[in-house]
This record gives C-alpha cells, sequence and structure tokens, in this order.
C-alpha cells in the first residue's frame, strides 16, 4: 500500500499544478475566438498561469479545492484500509506540494491543519472484477461548489428579470440551467465547466452532477438526445455575454455535460455542479 500512497501524493501534485490536455485546448480556443478585449487578455493571463504553473510545480490556484475520489478497487480489498491510504496521502500532500489546508472542523471552525477530517476528503468507493486500481480526483474550489444549484420540479424561476415554470422535462432542466448561470453572474471564475444531472433524490443527482465535470469536454454523450442537448445548450449559454471572468464575451462555459437517473414518481430533481476555468481532474492506475 506504500506504493499506492506514494500514487496518490504525486496525483495530487500533478491535479494542483497542472490541467488536462482537454481543458487547456478548450481555453486556448476560446482566447482564439474571443471578440471582447478584456476577456481576451484575461484568457491571455489564464493561460501564462497554466503554463507557469506545470513548469514550477506549483499549485495553479491558491485555492487547492475540496478533494473527491472516485475510486475502482479489485474486489475483496479492505475499503477502510483504502481510506486510511489516500487520508495518510493527503496529509504527506499536503506538505509537500504543498496544498492549502481547507479542512475546517465545522463546530469549532479550526482549520485541521493537514487536509483532512470527517468525509474530507470525500472517497466514493467501488468493486470491480479488474485487477488493478482507478483512482480519479477533482479539486473542486469553495467558488465553485458555492454557485452549484439543486432544483425540485416543478418550480417557478426568475431568469434576468423574467419568470418561467420549469417543467419535468429537458426544457425545464435547460431552464434551471440558466438560472444558475445568471444567479452565478460571473462568479467563480469563468469560463465554466458545468455538470447537470436529473433524478430522484437529492444525494444521488448532487453526486452525478459532480460526477459529470469528470467526463473530457470533448467527448460524445452515448445517448443521442443528451448529446445534442448538451451541444446546443453550450452555444446558447455562450451567447448570454457574461464571459470571462464576467468581464463579457462570448465564452461563459468551455463545457456542458448531463446524465439521468432514475426517479421516484413524485421526484423530479435537477442539480447543477460547476467548475472554474482550472478543471483539476486526474487518474492514477496501479
Amino acid at each position: 500500500m506504500l506504493k499506492l500512497r506514494d500514487g496518490v501524493v504525486e496525483l495530487y501534485r500533478k491535479v494542483a499544478t497542472s490541467i488536462p490536455n482537454d481543458v487547456e485546448e478548450a481555453l486556448k480556443k476560446a482566447y482564439e475566438n474571443e471578440t471582447n478585449q478584456i476577456s481576451r487578455t484575461a484568457l491571455e493571463i489564464i493561460l501564462k498561469n497554466i503554463s507557469f504553473a506545470r513548469t514550477s510545480s506549483r499549485p495553479i490556484c491558491q485555492d487547492t479545492g475540496f478533494p473527491v475520489f472516485y475510486v475502482k478497487t479489485p474486489r475483496g480489498l479492505s475499503q477502510s484500509l483504502i481510506m486510511e491510504v489516500i487520508n495518510d496521502a493527503t496529509r504527506i500532500a499536503t506538505r509537500k506540494i504543498p496544498l492549502r489546508t481547507n479542512a475546517i472542523d465545522t463546530l469549532t471552525d479550526n482549520n485541521t491543519g493537514d487536509n483532512t477530517g470527517f468525509l474530507f476528503p470525500l472517497i466514493h468507493i467501488d468493486e470491480t472484477e479488474e485487477e488493478h486500481f482507478n483512482v480519479e480526483l477533482l479539486l473542486l474550489g469553495g467558488g465553485s461548489e458555492n454557485i452549484g444549484q439543486t432544483y425540485k420540479l416543478p418550480a417557478l424561476i426568475n431568469i434576468d428579470g423574467k419568470e418561467f415554470i420549469a417543467e419535468r422535462n429537458l426544457e425545464g432542466a435547460r431552464k434551471c440551467i440558466f438560472d444558475a448561470i445568471f444567479k452565478a453572474q460571473g462568479k467563480a471564475c469563468p469560463p465554466y465547466y458545468i455538470g447537470v444531472a436529473v433524478g430522484g433524490s437529492k444525494e444521488q443527482t448532487a453526486f452525478l452532477s459532480k460526477r459529470q465535470l469528470m467526463r473530457r469536454i470533448n467527448d460524445e454523450n452515448p445517448i443521442a438526445e443528451l448529446n445534442t442537448f448538451e451541444k446546443d445548450l453550450l452555444q446558447e449559454i455562450n451567447r448570454i455575454g457574461i464571459g470571462v471572468a464576467g468581464f463579457g464575451g462570448n465564452n461563459t462555459a468551455m463545457g456542458l455535460k448531463i446524465a439521468l437517473a432514475a426517479r421516484h414518481p413524485a421526484s423530479y430533481i435537477v442539480d447543477i455542479s460547476f467548475s472554474c476555468w482550472a478543471m483539476r481532474r486526474g487518474r492514477l492506475i496501479w
């Protein structure tokens, strides 16, 4: 397990100090097509920051985020032991990289000092028939977490001063997404990467919307209707003009991904997760 621990430490380093190629390419594309000069300048600074962080092996952002792990393990291994290994790796990574200490005891308001605490980091573990570990890590900043939204449909929502009824269908989900973006109003450092889930319980959709952030920007949704929904809605979002860091322009979001889960007949819940431009995710196979 020592090799796994060391691998997770290096995964932290990789994710905190560099962004995936698909995200960087999306930001370069945004820079090339941006029509607003202030937003174009902001994108230029972002791209320089990405390069500097990578070459200096320093965190891309001062907020090194709330760590979320998605782990697939061979059958029969102790999940509690795996969690101990990840927590130990988190403590080491916090010292070595270093990471900002973000874990706060909610009752005492004291910082734990090592990025560990109850359900911090958050670790999801699934057993598989594979013989290797697949460890995915998402680092999501506090600003991104704070602009996420949950809706229970049908619902009355207000978008840019106009009231709409969001019904229990994809069009209703679309209205919720626009409502969440207008509420954000450029907070949490756009261009955003947006994850959406529709289902029947809060924990189900919260998990699934954030899980969408682990998808590559240029992937294809296997459900044709959802694939069209993702692409069409992304174009609509980029026409509303919030832009990079809220400066205006035609790059409010880099990507949008949606997933559906089975629901209870009485419930129709839409959950929306955001990441800032620093979409920090990575994977370790061991």
